[in-house]
């Protein structure tokens, strides 16, 4: 099974391999429509496989589910070669015919399974395709490989704008992050404000209805899980939180995040200082969008919808423009600063091997950038700075002295430091970080290790 959200490539990368493997294929992409429309269009697509040479040879028309599977077994036998069936948006034909999933499975554990034939069923609806392949759903167990096809890291943000500064490259990653559609929309030729302004302030268009229409396809109930989107972007952490800004039970909220997380639209986020034993239990995680773009969208567009329908987006945007940095800083670069530091565990060139990658907070103060290893008592503290101005000393010395204090579980923990700088760092932030035995990362040295490993395949 494929899943990806929409607009992520998964039809494309199908395809590729497909086409790759060398083996007959057969590819359909369900449509919305009647069970003996979809039986209909199946079996004219299993038609001009199996009999290419009369392309005008009528299929018989299938009662059943069960009649077109036995067929198209008979049909693999008679060409005594292996095939690649892929049933793209799967949910749609689920949708139109909720008896599909039984007859498959009946099909596939009778006769299919021992044909020469290799079944992909893919699909943008994560919620419905995650449901049946669930404890008691008709495909249970039948499922040898799930592939997740996510967005593309900040590294691939080059190959799609190649002219475009990487200073500018974070700001378009902020904005829509790593789908590749999106990015395809977003031109050379203009600047970032520009292609914000073409693309995202307009009162119809792809991107104004895109966030609607992602969760449409992900579930039809789709009011309340909007709802908890919009209270999460506007920084909305915990089920408490997001039950008192809607007026809901944190019961009910739990029951749709609980659902938004398994369709990849909302993480939570722990303190790298929990212990793994103490992980699933703990109260102190934080909801995040997953999504760039979401976050953009409910953050900074549609609170400003009745102006951008008006025209006056030169307005939106110059408030927009207001908190746009420290968007970016304490969002897409902190995130990938975490992808830096993971990358560097991953090679070995962190001072020591960590267990766990991510951040720090508590009620006292929070960490950027945090590195954990309990069985060694060893942490690694980062902070993250996105602005026009250099770290300076000062800046240092916070994080040693005023906030690894009230982070540290207790004084037997060795603690090592990191910090990151758009804009680099004074001399005498240099010669702090030196004396702490610390690490100095500048934006450019970050994005050429990022890019170098993506292009290598080391990412």
């Amino acid at each position: 099974m494929v899943i990806g959200r929409r607009r992520v490539g998964k039809t494309t990368l199908v395809i590729e391999w497909m086409h790759r493997s060398g083996r007959p294929h057969l590819y359909r992409m369900a449509k919305n429509a009647t069970p003996e429309a979809l039986r209909e269009d199946f079996a004219h697509k299993i038609w001009q496989w199996a009999y290419p040479n009369t392309p005008d040879l009528e299929p018989p028309t299938f009662r059943t589910w069960e009649q077109l599977f036995r067929e198209l077994g008979r049909l693999i036998d008679a060409s005594g070669k292996p095939l690649i069936l892929v049933i793209d948006e799967f949910a749609f034909a689920v949708e139109s015919d909720r008896s599909l999933p039984s007859f498959l499975q009946e099909a596939w554990d009778h006769w299919l399974k021992v044909k020469p034939l290799t079944l992909v069923l893919a699909g943008s609806h994560i919620g419905m395709l995650i449901d049946l392949i669930e404890y008691k759903a008709p495909l249970y167990g039948r499922i040898t490989a799930e592939l997740v096809v996510n967005p593309f890291p900040y590294a691939a943000v080059q190959d799609f704008l190649p002219q475009v500064s990487s200073v500018e490259r974070v700001a378009v990653y902020s904005i829509v992050g790593g789908i590749p559609h999106y990015l395809e929309r977003f031109k050379d030729t203009t600047s970032v404000v520009d292609s914000v302004r073409d693309h995202l302030f307009r009162s119809v268009g792809f991107f104004r209805s895109e966030p609607d229409q992602v969760l449409l396809e992900l579930t039809r109930d789709s009011g309340r899980y909007l709802s908890i989107l919009r209270a999460i972007a506007h920084d909305k952490r915990t089920s408490t939180e997001i039950a008192d800004a809607l007026k809901l039970t944190t019961g009910d909220v739990t029951t749709y995040i609980k659902r938004l997380r398994r369709m990849r639209l909302v993480e939570r986020r722990l303190p790298v200082s929990i212990p793994p034993e103490d992980r699933a239990g703990s109260l102190r995680g934080r909801y995040h969008l997953s999504d760039p773009y979401l976050r953009f969208y409910y953050r900074f567009v549609e609170p400003h919808v009745e102006q951008i329908e008006q025209g006056l987006d030169g307005l939106t945007w110059s408030r927009i423009s207001e908190q746009i940095r420290a968007y970016i800083g304490q969002g897409a670069f902190e995130e990938i600063c975490r992808d830096w530091t993971l990358l560097q565990a991953q090679q070995h060139k962190l001072p020591f091997d960590p267990e766990l990658i991510g951040s720090e907070w508590n009620a006292q103060a929070q960490i950027d950038v945090c590195a954990v290893n309990h069985r060694e008592k060893r942490l690694l503290l980062g902070e993250c700075k996105w602005t026009g101005d250099r770290i300076h000393r000062a800046y240092v010395l916070e994080l040693i002295h005023d906030k690894t204090p009230k982070v540290l579980p207790d004084s037997a923990w060795q603690i090592d430091y990191i910090f990151f700088s758009r804009s680099g760092f004074t001399p005498d932030a240099l010669t702090e970080i030196e004396n702490y035995g610390g690490q100095a990362v500048t934006f450019a040295r970050l994005d050429e290790d990022l890019r170098t490993a993506f292009m290598t395949g080391n990412a």
